[in-house]
């Protein structure tokens, strides 16, 4: 089955997608005009409260509803995330407002030129990064349209590379057991704050060590239990709005490696598994792009030309995001993913996401006022 059999979700980046959440919520307009694809429950709200579910797509909602009785008593509605589905690209596009290609995170692991970072970890596999490439030139566009609000998320995270990429400026509430989120919810509220920023990361974690089954139903209970703590504290005039940034796809072990034809043109990649760009030799990137076809029966196989005019990254992409791209993607639309050598971690991932398929890209929004 060729690519031409599938279709990638394009972000809608015009629309209900997850880059446009912040600037419609902290607009000059605020909740008192919100798009018509936010839920009805977020309109006039005084105050904002939202949670990031790291990982859960809509789709692996609806397929566990069961294990969340808090999310199910939510209106809810479904976006886009941003492409590529990943955590570093679509943190900052929601923190911004702004799509991959005009901030420039375009992705895990990113071509800086002299070396391919981990945005994470915003290191190579020799040494931290962080003054090589400082993050806030690396990516310079302020979080929250410039408010400090307060930012609930883990206490090590805080002064971290991509921390201070994608949340220079905000008033850092750092957590170290998820039971105190909601009490640090509460605090901020109470000291009269209008917009509350949360994260948490175990779904994601989960899904990539444990895949779906019986360690995922888990820690979808103990998400809903977040959220239902959280749900438990809020005046009637504050709403609660949870979203993700990436949903995900079960993987296993499916994991290829490049097919020897199109190896010999290929410098070096970056990316990861589920979207993987591939760096041709000087002179071969036309014969890259033909030889990677070989890969059409499980992935799309895209240039970068074709990446810029679909607007994959968005209507705009600057020098910086369009330098740190490949000049081949192959976006998995089977459960499969892409290995690079270079690309290694501490254990498997059952579960991955980067690509354009509806289990990765479609992520809900919920809301809920008392």
């Amino acid at each position: 089955m060729s690519n031409r059999d599938h279709l990638p979700m394009i972000p809608d980046y015009n629309g209900a997608c997850l880059s446009a959440l912040i600037p419609a919520l902290l607009g000059p307009r605020g909740t008192r005009d919100l798009p018509e694809w936010f839920p009805h429950q977020a309109r006039d709200a005084r105050g904002v409260v939202v949670l990031l579910l790291d990982g859960l797509g809509y789709l692996q909602w609806q397929q566990h509803q069961q294990f969340a009785p808090a999310l199910h008593s939510c209106e809810v509605a479904s976006l886009t995330t941003i492409a590529p589905s990943t955590t570093a690209a679509a943190l900052t596009s929601l923190t911004t407002g702004l799509s991959p290609g005009e901030h420039g995170i375009i992705g895990y692991r990113m071509d800086m030129g002299t070396t391919v970072m981990n945005t994470l970890r915003w290191g190579d596999e020799k040494s931290d990064l962080r003054l090589r490439f400082p993050p806030q030139q690396v990516q310079a566009c302020p979080p929250f349209l410039g408010a400090s609000v307060p930012v609930i998320s883990k206490a090590e995270l805080e002064g971290s590379g991509f921390t201070q990429a994608h949340l220079a400026g905000v008033r850092p509430m750092g957590w170290r057991a998820a039971s105190s989120i909601a009490v640090t919810v509460k605090e901020c509220l109470d000291n009269g704050d209008s917009f509350v920023y949360a994260y948490y990361d175990g779904v994601d974690k989960i899904a990539h060590e444990r895949g779906f089954g019986p360690y995922y139903e888990a820690e979808i209970r103990a998400a809903d239990a977040i959220v239902s703590e959280i749900m438990s504290i809020l005046p009637s005039d504050v709403v609660l709005l949870v979203t993700a940034d990436h949903g995900q796809v079960m993987v296993g072990d499916n994991t290829l490696p490049i097919h020897k034809s199109v190896a010999e043109h290929v410098h070096h990649q970056s990316g990861e598994g589920r979207f993987r760009w591939l760096h041709a030799r000087r002179g071969r990137e036309d014969a890259l792009l033909h030889a990677a076809r070989v890969h059409e029966d499980v992935a799309w196989v895209v240039s970068k030309d074709q990446i810029i005019e679909e607007k994959w990254f968005g209507s705009r992409v600057s020098s910086d995001a369009l330098r740190r791209m490949g000049d081949v993607a192959l976006a998995p639309f089977m459960p499969v993913s892409f290995d690079d050598p270079a690309d290694t971690g501490a254990f498997p991932l059952m579960c991955r996401h980067g690509s354009l398929t509806e289990d990765e890209m479609r992520i809900p929004l919920f809301a809920f006022r008392k």
